[in-house]
């Protein structure tokens, strides 16, 4: 640092011989007394040891000679001010460094003048003198000024005896702010140790050295400007100022322990894209931090994040928490985010449901991709590839369609892409934004895993997909506070194809989050689900329009609880899809499913809608363990027929066995026909009859059949002509032809009013 340089300043005063009217005898302001005609002062060239000089008789007390020229001072700066004199004859006076320094408004007051004295002692002897002056008290500053000083007048001063004859050379004035370099900002350059930072120069060894200087005493490690070529691993443990950037191999890793965020990385490297890929290759391989933080900056990418390659632990399994959090991500538009797309032909065998074999242009098909065909279930991915075999891993079974056919296989392109792990647990996503802007899908999970988690975070935007799992690297997922915004909202529902997630693996919880219009917000299968506080909608302007399902339950019984939810312009389903045998055997049913306490609303919708729809793709499956209650149900701009159906496209239910199928406390408006159950309705005989036939008028859920009459209460007195009659009736169940009423049979034909309570299922 020298502020000479950097800064043009002039700070030499004008040599004696351009004459001595620059030169004062007093305080050096305008106006002093200068040495030009004065009795005791005269040229002098050609001086054995100075050339061109002045020579002075002392004649007073203290003998200025200052210079009335003012030399700018700047904080920060530290000016060093040397003469040279020698005593030709007379007495021998003391010798010393004397400025006068200067403000906005002039000399300035109270601030030290004088360095320290020399007395001369040898006639002919040269002495040098000096002093340094600067704004900071710091040790070997002779005139600390602190910051009011913008300038000075200098020189030197003679004090002591009078009557000596005293020759003095030039005075010099040098910039030594850089003697203070250290001190000032307690820096230790990597130059300093050898580091060339020419570009091709190794200096991996310079750094490590210059960092285990910096630490030992307490500084900064500067990296001067300069591109530093670096042949291996590099750790630094001291806090890193980047002014020139480093070059590395892509295996090869830098752990900026102390700076580890985007800003030292982007400093590092010369790029936040690549700051980014460098942090994250190191977080994987050092204790030191848990998190990488983004420092709320936007980073662009310009093609996928593959993180197990970029880390250098393709196949490998990792289990430490890792976080990477506060930031954006932004995807630039170009050909890298091209989905790629193969058409394969491939058998697929019930008895193998995981594997498809026989593949054709296998070596083509890339891992994780989206598998598409006629019976193909939704969501299924490519896990894992053996080209010699000719096999393919999937995600989960396609379905029940069995044979040899032709497969879609489209790999979309994710920002952060994880497949590359053998397994990867208890990473963590915060307070992000996938800015993928139609361009790029968002988060690839690993293939195994267990408790990513993605806090606060938005997906705006995401071409295909916003979260993907093509394994079971979704065990234990929590998904909290995020926002899921569609690239699709313009389009009508039966158009999109986004999804804002899927889940193959059991455990999930999703809490609190928002998601606009998507084609569906999450595709699940494993069981252990909690969908707790979410608001998910997925209308359009059509009028009426058909809606597409929120949640798609592609699992048997999913043991899964949905409360306190919005479900807004969607539907709950609970499918089979992927079952290779559809047909019910000895497995659970459809069940294990809570739904409490949730919002549901619709609006300009066909009337066939329903929010709860049971979708069985095999004969003899039922209801077993469903508990729908507290809910609100309500449309706008149109009334719905019911609730809840079951879709006969594929198969049926087996009403006969429908049981513990909890149904009550909700609330309906917009409906035509509610459902309960167990369901209490009061039934009125206006005429004597033996038998009363009551109805359950369609409000058993899910097209339910009168299994069950728990309860026949009268409601006031049972009649036969004028006398009141006290019998139990005995009752008949599954009566008409939709099985949905029941029979009061009396002992005799009477008439009045009961309250009669009917069930769908068996509750036990």
């Amino acid at each position: 640092m020298n502020m000479a340089v950097t800064h043009g300043l002039s700070l030499m005063p004008a040599a004696f011989a351009a004459g001595l009217s620059v030169w004062s005898s007093g305080d050096g302001t305008a106006g002093s007394a200068s040495y030009a005609g004065a009795s005791n002062a005269a040229l002098v060239s050609g001086d054995a040891d100075f050339g061109h000089c002045i020579e002075l008789v002392k004649t007073t007390g203290t003998q200025r000679l200052r210079y009335m020229g003012v030399t700018p001072f700047r904080t920060g700066m530290y000016l060093r001010v040397t003469a040279r004199v020698k005593v030709l004859s007379g007495s021998m006076p003391s010798v010393r460094v004397s400025c006068l320094p200067l403000g906005a408004a002039g000399a300035l007051s109270g601030l030290v003048q004088a360095g320290p004295a020399r007395l001369l002692s040898s006639y002919g002897a040269v002495v040098t003198v000096s002093a340094i002056l600067g704004s900071g008290a710091r040790p070997g500053v002779d005139l600390a000024w602190g910051t009011a000083p913008t300038g000075a007048h200098l020189g030197i001063e003679f004090t002591g005896a009078n009557g000596a004859t005293l020759r003095v050379e030039n005075l010099v004035v040098e910039d030594v702010t850089s003697v203070f370099h250290r001190q000032m900002l307690p820096l230790t350059d990597v130059m300093d140790y050898g580091a060339k930072g020419d570009g091709s120069t190794n200096d991996l060894a310079a750094f490590q050295a210059a960092d285990a200087a910096a630490l030992a005493e307490g500084r900064v490690l500067l990296i001067p400007e300069g591109v530093y070529a670096l042949g291996g691993n590099l750790s630094l443990a001291s806090p890193v100022r980047f002014e020139g950037r480093v070059a590395m191999a892509s295996e090869h890793r830098l752990a900026l322990t102390r700076n580890f965020d985007i800003d030292a990385y982007t400093a590092a490297f010369g790029s936040e894209e690549e700051g980014l890929r460098r942090g994250l290759q190191a977080i994987f391989h050092f204790s030191d931090h848990v998190s990488f933080d983004l420092k709320g900056r936007s980073v662009s990418l310009t093609a996928p994040l593959f993180v197990a390659e970029n880390a250098g632990l393709q196949g490998a399994s990792y289990a430490q928490r890792r976080v990477l959090d506060n930031g954006q991500l932004s995807a630039v538009a170009g050909e890298a985010w091209t989905p790629g797309s193969v058409t394969s032909q491939a058998s697929y065998s019930t008895s193998a449901p995981y594997t498809l074999s026989g593949v054709t242009n296998i070596a083509n098909i890339e891992i994780g991709s989206l598998v598409t065909g006629t019976g193909v279930a939704r969501e299924t991915y490519v896990r894992s590839k053996n080209v010699a075999a000719g096999t393919l891993e999937l995600s989960l079974p396609p379905g029940s369609q069995g044979g040899t056919r032709t497969y879609g296989f489209t790999r979309f392109r994710y920002m952060l892409d994880f497949s590359g792990f053998g397994r990867l647990d208890r990473f963590e996503m915060a307070d992000l934004e996938f800015l993928c802007g139609g361009h790029a899908s968002a988060v690839m999970l690993p293939p195994s895993g267990i408790t990513t988690r993605f806090q606060g975070c938005v997906f705006n935007r995401p071409r295909n997909r916003a979260i993907t799992s093509i394994g079971t690297g979704c065990q234990g997922m929590m998904v909290d506070e995020c926002q899921f915004l569609s690239d699709e909202q313009a389009l009508k529902v039966q158009d999109r194809s986004t999804v804002a997630f899927n889940i193959n693996a059991n455990d999930v919880k999703i809490r609190d989050n928002r998601a606009v219009r998507f084609r569906h917000f999450g595709v699940l299968h494993g069981t252990g689900h909690l969908f707790v506080g979410n608001h998910w909608f997925q209308g359009d302007s059509e009028a009426p329009g058909v809606r597409s399902a929120g949640l798609v339950l592609t699992g048997i019984n999913v043991k899964t609880l949905i409360t306190g939810n919005y479900i807004d312009n969607s539907f709950i389903e609970m499918t089979n899809e992927r079952e290779p045998d559809p047909d019910f055997a000895s497995q659970f049913s459809f069940g294990g499913l809570t739904v409490t306490g949730n919002i549901f609303t619709a609006n300009n919708v066909v009337s066939a809608f329903c929010w709860l729809v049971v979708t069985p793709r095999g004969a003899g499956h039922y209801l077993h363990g469903i508990s729908i209650t507290g809910n609100t149900f309500r449309t706008l701009n149109g009334a719905i027929a019911r609730v809840e159906k079951v879709d006969t496209t594929w198969s049926d239910l087996d009403y006969s066995r429908f049981r513990n199928l909890t149904v009550h406390g909700n609330n309906f408006n917009g409906v035509t026909t509610a459902f309960q159950n167990p369901l209490t309705l009061r039934h009125v005989q206006n005429a004597e009859a033996p038998v009363w036939t009551v109805n359950s008028l369609g409000l058993l859920p899910f097209g339910g059949r009168a299994r069950v009459v728990s309860a026949v209460v009268a409601d006031g007195a049972i009649t036969q002509g004028a006398v009141t009659r006290y019998e139990m009736p005995a009752t008949q169940n599954l009566q008409g032809g939709d099985q949905a009423s029941v029979n009061l049979r009396w002992p005799v034909s009477c008439k009045g009013a009961t309250w009669v309570t009917l069930r769908a299922d068996s509750p036990t």
